[in-house]
């Protein structure tokens, strides 16, 4: 019966020790790796961070710059009817440039497609004509 007990008692106490020394050692030496793993993840959220803020600064230069592309060529215009109304030689003249002003200012019509006449699919092969060889043919292709 002691024979018993020793066999159970020391694997036992080894395995207590075992969780003992375990728990010690992950108490003491996470405070090293974590601190790596936390300083990469900074970094990465600084990173992305920094990502974010350059794309708003994009976009918002981008809008900038489109309102004053918008603000152009609206002046571009103006300028151009201005000197349509004041170097126009006559009244004709005058309307015909001021129609050609606001004529580009809208999106051009566009124009209809017509159907094909011909509604018969692509051929994914050749044609051939009847009686000569296909292109599977060993001559075909070949000059006699």
């Amino acid at each position: 019966m002691e024979l018993s007990l020793l066999v159970w008692l020391l694997p036992t106490l080894a395995l207590v020790a075992g969780v003992v020394i375990g728990f010690l050692v992950a108490r003491l030496l996470p405070n090293a790796a974590p601190s790596s793993t936390q300083r990469q993840l900074d970094d990465i959220q600084e990173r992305f961070d920094s990502y974010q803020n350059e794309v708003v600064t994009h976009f918002n230069s981008t809008a900038a710059l489109v309102t004053k592309l918008t603000q152009s060529y609206q002046e571009v215009q103006d300028h151009l009817a201005e000197g349509a109304n004041r170097l126009a030689l006559d009244e004709v003249t005058r309307q015909r440039l001021l129609a050609s002003l606001h004529a580009d200012a809208g999106p051009a019509p566009r124009e209809r497609l017509t159907p094909p006449r011909d509604s018969e699919p692509p051929r994914d092969y050749a044609p051939k004509a009847p009686n000569a060889p296909g292109m599977l043919d060993e001559h075909y292709g070949l000059k006699r």
